[in-house]
């Protein structure tokens, strides 16, 4: 069981080892600044299991038909922070490479793109994001946590210790103390 969360760090070798460092600080790092610390906590570790149950379920039928890469890595968590985002977000388009493309179209451009990088299973990648888009689309609901509850988390440990690390961004989790702490 604790597979389902601990393949998110496992890597190959030092490439995928330097394209998961890349994606974790550019996607994760934005949906960290959306939700907060204390939810992205959380959302790492949902989006990890809903992203390992799905695979197992679609890697019985997939791997009949042919080799399936094994889940390994940040990246299937990060597609799903991805589809959150694009889903959720109230832009219409987006300038990838100089080309204006709808956001919702991001993702999956993004999928292609992530098949090129080594040790990289687009399986594994294909169902973070179905598990982000789902989340984003609502239905996945009962994994959102009410704002009283993330308060109450925000002063419990670890994460009262994370707020007084000098040099280390800690972003709060309700909207309020979010906003208070930008215009800051």
């Amino acid at each position: 069981v604790h597979r389902l969360v601990t393949y998110i760090f496992v890597y190959e070798d030092l490439i995928s080892l330097a394209c998961g460092a890349v994606i974790i600080w550019y996607f994760a790092g934005s949906f960290e600044k959306n939700v907060g610390t204390v939810k992205h906590c959380f959302f790492t570790v949902a989006f990890a299991v809903l992203t390992a149950l799905l695979y197992l379920l679609l890697e019985a039928v997939v791997s009949r038909m042919g080799e399936v890469e094994d889940a390994k890595g940040f990246m299937p968590v990060a597609f799903a922070t991805l589809g959150v985002s694009t889903t959720r977000s109230r832009m219409k388009r987006a300038l990838v490479w100089g080309v204006r493309i709808p956001v919702v179209l991001v993702p999956w451009f993004m999928l292609c793109m992530a098949w090129f990088i080594p040790h990289s299973s687009f399986l594994s990648n294909l169902c973070g994001l179905l598990a982000g888009e789902a989340y984003g689309l609502g239905y996945c609901f009962c994994l959102d946590i009410p704002e009283s509850a993330v308060s109450k988390v925000d002063r419990m440990l670890p994460f009262s210790l994370l707020r007084r690390i000098p040099g280390l961004k800690y972003i709060p989790g309700s909207l309020a103390e979010r906003r208070a702490s930008e215009s800051s």
